[in-house]
């Protein structure tokens, strides 16, 4: 990728994302790796800033032997591996981070990054996956399976949340430009934060995946088990349909899903980057039934060749074509409500229709590549250079007339 690099455009370039740790790794952190490398492609030699850092000292990691400034969180115990158990001191801990000397700060937040301290001199720009999902709109999801909550500490975790959601509302009004995932995480933005946002999707590496490979009879999950993925839903589901299911993924609700599932269910864990390839390209259909924010997995899917069928809300309404709606060369099908009988609806209909038969495997994948690695590298360079534009005339005006006063001359 051949990037024109504007001549004002700052060489020191500071880039923030929560942290860095083997226990955590998603979407978020594709998302800080597209950036990283866009920027090289720049010529700056961006300096990466979190609160934690584990993975730099792993060979397989792509920041192995990068330097990461790191928090104070580092150095307490289990800080690098379970920084989230310190929640109440996050966001202290992330306006520590000194940034001063550095023109243009980007900021990768689904917590509490985009609250680093910048002054009117820098830019500020913030790539925002979520804003922090229990602190707002699934704060009584997160509870009701909370262990700590059913163990009579939910009006304490509520405070912190409260205290939290205040913090939240008032940091965001350090940040100079915002970008969403999304239009739901964008309408998000505004509701919590009220501030405008600029969409730009997240890259999905489509080119891994081919679509033209045999399709099997199984149906196929890929997420983190976590309450929130409403993956106990699609079990729910599939134990009526006696359907075959395969569940790739782990996480604190694996024990519980366990237990539910029928013997047509199988959980299989952490799986391999080729062995996951290798379920996409071939599962009749990718489910999910999680409220989404944007939902790299069931983009990757389309772009190994399997329809999608998605609950239909949040992010992935920018990226599933219900069929059921009559339009165009549809993706898959989009359930209405999270609801056991809506699944089953859903996946009655997309098999008495035999979509995985009507809905070429090309198309998808065609559709798949408008949120790839190109098409988010152009977005993001065009946000980037006008945002930097934009400050640099605002900077360049206040100096000429620092206290902003119109002088009158007899």
């Amino acid at each position: 990728m051949a990037v024109k690099r504007p001549p004002s455009f700052p060489h020191r370039i500071a880039l923030i994302h929560e942290w860095f740790t083997p226990r955590s790794v998603g979407g978020s952190e594709q998302v800080v790796k597209a950036i990283d490398e866009f920027l090289f492609e720049l010529g700056a030699n961006p300096k990466l800033f979190a609160l934690v850092d584990g993975d730099s000292i792993d060979p397989k990691s792509w920041l192995y032997g990068r330097e990461v400034e790191t928090s104070f969180i580092q150095d307490l115990p289990f800080g690098k591996s379970h920084v989230q158990n310190y929640l109440p001191l996050l966001p202290f801990a992330i306006e520590q981070i000194d940034l001063d000397s550095y023109p243009l700060v980007i900021s990768s937040n689904h917590l509490v990054a985009k609250g680093v301290l910048t002054s009117p001199d820098q830019l500020h720009v913030s790539y925002i996956h979520t804003p922090v999902r229990y602190a707002w709109d699934q704060m009584n999801v997160y509870l009701r399976r909370s262990r700590l909550a059913n163990i009579g500490l939910a009006p304490v975790i509520r405070w912190q949340l409260h205290c939290l959601r205040a913090w939240d509302q008032l940091s965001a009004g350090r940040v100079d430009h915002f970008i969403a995932n999304s239009r739901f995480t964008a309408r998000r933005i505004y509701k919590y934060w009220r501030r405008d946002s600029e969409v730009i999707h997240p890259p999905v590496r489509v080119n891994c995946f081919r679509p033209d490979q045999i399709r099997d009879e199984f149906y196929l999950c890929v997420c983190r088990l976590v309450p929130n993925k409403r993956v106990d839903l699609v079990v729910e589901a599939f134990n009526q349909l006696k359907l075959p299911l395969i569940i790739v993924g782990t996480g604190p609700e694996k024990r519980f899903l366990d237990q539910i599932a029928g013997p047509n269910v199988k959980l299989l864990g952490h799986q391999t980057t080729s062995e996951l390839v290798r379920l996409m390209e071939t599962c009749r259909a990718f489910v999910y039934a999680g409220m989404e924010d944007f939902g790299i997995a069931p983009v990757e899917a389309m772009a190994a060749g399997a329809p999608v069928i998605a609950y239909g809300q949040g992010g992935l309404l920018d990226t599933v074509r219900c069929a059921s709606q009559g339009i165009d060369s549809p993706t898959g099908v989009l359930f209405p409500s999270q609801k056991v009988s809506s699944l089953v609806e859903a996946v009655t209909w997309f098999k008495t229709k035999k979509l995985w038969e009507s809905i070429p495997p090309e198309s998808l994948h065609s559709w798949a590549s408008k949120f790839g690695t190109e098409a988010f590298y152009s977005r993001l360079q065009t946000s980037l250079f006008k945002a930097w534009e934009n400050h640099d005339s605002s900077c360049a005006v206040a100096s000429s007339d620092p206290l902003g006063i119109t002088y009158l001359q007899d």
